[in-house]
């Protein structure tokens, strides 16, 4: 699982990373604290620990950045001990907050309890296609580490119908069967350019092929 840190305090962050990793944790920490988010969305990690205290702009306000893109869980991690700051953090989207300075076997202990709230007891009316990727049926969306990728209704039926035959090869004469049922009239250039587009987003966000060809057959989800 990847950590990314938002410390400024250096000698803090690289404790906290050393321990941490020793634990199997791959961590990366934030370096440009003028832009938060791009350096979140660069890294894709599966949690933030973020100190509230920063430069340019505080922790609140960048937990409340990374929400409009991501529901990836957030742990704050600051010297502010004052209860309207932790009523803040909770408003703000924050999953737990710890006080400094605190014991580095605490923040271990909260960070796998948010982890495993997360990603192991959240899984009903899922379908995973990889590691960090999964169908989420109640939206109808992609999340990829935390980022949901939002589909149009097209795509949506596309993906609905790859996985209701997951590793079996489906046809462009059935994909096109289930778009026309939804009224919408689709030629075989229209499917063509449906797939590039759903392909292109779904690499773009995760880095990966999820869609594979079937030469002359048709199309997949492994």
């Amino acid at each position: 699982m990847k950590i990314m840190l938002v410390e400024d305090d250096e000698a803090l962050a690289h404790e906290i990373r050393q321990f941490l990793e020793k634990w199997g944790y791959q961590v990366v920490m934030a370096e440009r604290f003028d832009d938060v988010v791009s350096e979140y969305k660069v890294h894709l990690p599966h949690l933030v620990l973020m100190d509230i205290n920063l430069p340019f702009y505080d922790g609140f306000y960048w937990c409340s950045k990374i929400r409009t893109v991501s529901d990836i869980p957030v742990i704050y991690i600051s010297s502010r001990n004052d209860d309207r700051d932790k009523i803040m953090a909770i408003a703000q989207g924050g999953d737990d907050y710890v006080e400094k300075p605190f014991h580095l076997d605490l923040l271990k202990a909260k960070t796998e309890a948010v982890l495993r709230r997360t990603y192991q007891y959240k899984v009903t009316g899922r379908q995973y296609v990889g590691q960090d990727l999964y169908f989420e049926e109640d939206t109808s969306s992609f999340v990829c580490r935390g980022i949901r990728l939002d589909l149009t209704k097209s795509e949506r039926k596309i993906v609905m119908k790859l996985l209701e035959q997951k590793s079996r090869i489906v046809t462009r004469e059935e994909l096109m069967m289930e778009l026309w049922s939804t009224d919408e009239f689709v030629s075989d250039g229209t499917l063509t350019t449906l797939i590039c587009r759903l392909r292109n987003k779904l690499k773009s966000a995760c880095g990966a092929e999820v869609i594979g060809t079937k030469k002359g057959q048709g199309y997949y989800i492994a």
